[in-house]
């Protein structure tokens, strides 16, 4: 376990003090983002261009068109090729592919290991409905587990990650909500939601793709290689009784 800031800052009440637990999901639960990359890849070769990690960090985590934007604009192509149609022509290569998301590692055990020990969790991500159905078709009894799931085209969330909106409309629809963020642990891969848990004033544990600038690891309270790392007892959340289950 790698704690970016060295101590474990008032360890002892922050452990007392965890709750409740939110999931971002592409990258995190699910392994999507593989997706996004080659699509993306596919369309800068016509421009005789590549992608790039820097570049993924920019638009990981936020909302379709304001990735879109990075995109064309950080890439020099939007003269020749807007964010909307950018958009239009991701969205036909996407849909064949999210229905075969697969989980990442570490997911289902530490899903159905809190949801079993009453510990409640919800999922807030930037994706609209229509990619949600597509990219969960295979896992639904999994992310039926979950208290609520906040979208990224939910009226509530006004500005994407690392906007707080999200993470704030997920603590607030909790049973018995607002929770308190100080309450909340929020799992994370993108630098654009750790910012927007921290910005939320939720606590954080980061699970980042190994390609991704370890620069963005030290806004984390914790960052791990994969969820399979993650120790409950670290946070005071009920032990895995049973490491194979």
């Amino acid at each position: 376990m790698e704690n970016s800031n060295g101590d474990c800052k008032s360890q002892a009440s922050i452990k007392a003090s965890i709750t409740h637990v939110i999931f971002d999901m592409d990258g995190l639960l699910l392994d999507t983002e593989k997706f996004y990359t080659e699509v993306q890849e596919i369309i800068l070769a016509r421009y005789n261009k590549t992608f790039d990690w820097s570049l993924k960090a920019k638009m990981m985590g936020k909302k379709a068109i304001e990735a879109a934007r990075v995109f064309v604009e950080e890439t020099g192509i939007s003269d020749s090729l807007t964010a909307e149609d950018f958009l239009v022509e991701r969205e036909e290569m996407l849909k064949s592919l999210f229905p075969t998301s697969e989980l990442m590692p570490g997911a289902s055990r530490l899903i159905r290991h809190l949801h079993a020990n009453g510990v409640p969790i919800c999922v807030a991500t930037g994706t609209h409905k229509r990619h949600f159905e597509l990219k969960t078709q295979r896992h639904g009894e999994l992310f039926s587990l979950m208290h609520h799931i906040v979208l990224g085209d939910d009226p509530e969330v006004k500005q994407g990650k690392p906007s707080p909106d999200v993470f704030l409309t997920a603590a607030k629809r909790f049973e018995g909500g607002p929770v308190d963020p100080a309450n909340i642990l929020v799992f994370e891969d993108a630098p654009s939601g750790v910012l927007a848990a921290k910005n939320a004033g939720t606590h954080v544990v980061m699970v980042p793709d190994p390609r991704l600038d370890n620069s963005y690891h030290k806004t984390a309270d914790q960052v791990l290689s994969s969820l399979l790392d993650f120790n409950p007892s670290d946070w005071g959340l009920p032990p895995f009784g049973d490491k194979a289950n």
